[in-house]
């Protein structure tokens, strides 16, 4: 499994998100640089944003950005956020799932299990 998983559940609707088109950055002495990519399953989950063998370094610092206005415009929705950008450190090389609770003009995260 990837160190580093997500999901998205669409409040609203009261199910899964899928199709959001989500990056994962990592940032370094030049800034943020693209290290995955993917989009939400009929689960609303990504499962393989980074090599199953990546090993996370303490003090990294990893960006996702969901892109929830190609979301939901492509259910024709209204929405408020363009995109949900979510940073976070790594503290130890456990995996990390950050789950996101979205709906059109708001949204929630948290680090998940």
């Amino acid at each position: 499994m990837s160190p580093i998983t997500t999901h998205v559940l669409d409040l609203a609707l009261g199910r899964p998100a899928a199709a959001v088109p989500v990056r994962l950055e990592t940032r370094g002495l030049d800034g943020w640089t693209l290290v995955g990519s993917g989009q939400t399953d009929d689960d609303g989950r990504i499962r393989n944003l980074l090599p199953d063998s990546t090993t996370l370094a303490a003090g990294t610092h990893y960006r996702l950005t969901f892109d929830t206005g190609a979301y939901f415009a492509g259910q024709s929705r209204e929405s408020f956020y363009p995109e949900v950008v979510v940073t976070f450190v790594v503290r130890d090389p456990k995996h990390h799932h950050v789950p996101v609770l979205l709906s059109p003009f708001g949204y929630s995260t948290y680090r998940g299990s």
